[in-house]
């Protein structure tokens, strides 16, 4: 299959399927439903999933709590492999450096209730009455 990159400044895709071609999210629906929660921004401004996206955008994108920063260097009409995907887009060194200190931070600090699942047991209520009633 022939993917044609364009790398011209007045080539534009909408940005949900640039997400998707970019290879951000597994599918389409899911990318159009990160834009639409405002977790993409382009240029610092939230956008619906309409929005064009243009060559040399600056694109901010929230996945699971990790920001990435980055720049769009290309547009493709089809999704293809991921040596294409990489080719779409390059991370900013700021971007990169606050990714990289969120999942060293993830790494070292575990969130305390990502363990607890559904309600309290009995005995975890009285721990927590115990607490509450201590502090």
């Amino acid at each position: 299959m022939n993917y044609k990159i364009s790398t011209e400044p007045s080539a534009r895709l909408r940005i949900d399927k640039w997400l998707w071609n970019a290879r951000f999210f597994k599918t389409r629906s899911l990318a159009s439903d990160a834009v639409n929660k405002g977790h993409v921004r382009i240029a610092g401004e939230a956008v619906k999933a309409s929005k064009d996206v243009r060559v040399g955008d600056l694109v901010q994108i929230e996945i699971d709590h990790v920001q990435w920063e980055v720049e769009v260097l290309g547009i493709c009409e089809v999704r293809g492999p991921a040596s294409i995907a990489q080719t779409l887009y390059a991370e900013t060194e700021a971007g990169r450096a606050k990714r990289t200190a969120e999942q060293e931070r993830r790494r070292l600090f575990r969130e305390p209730a990502a363990v607890l699942q559904g309600r309290p047991t009995k005995r975890d209520r009285r721990t927590i009455d115990k607490l509450s009633r201590e502090g």
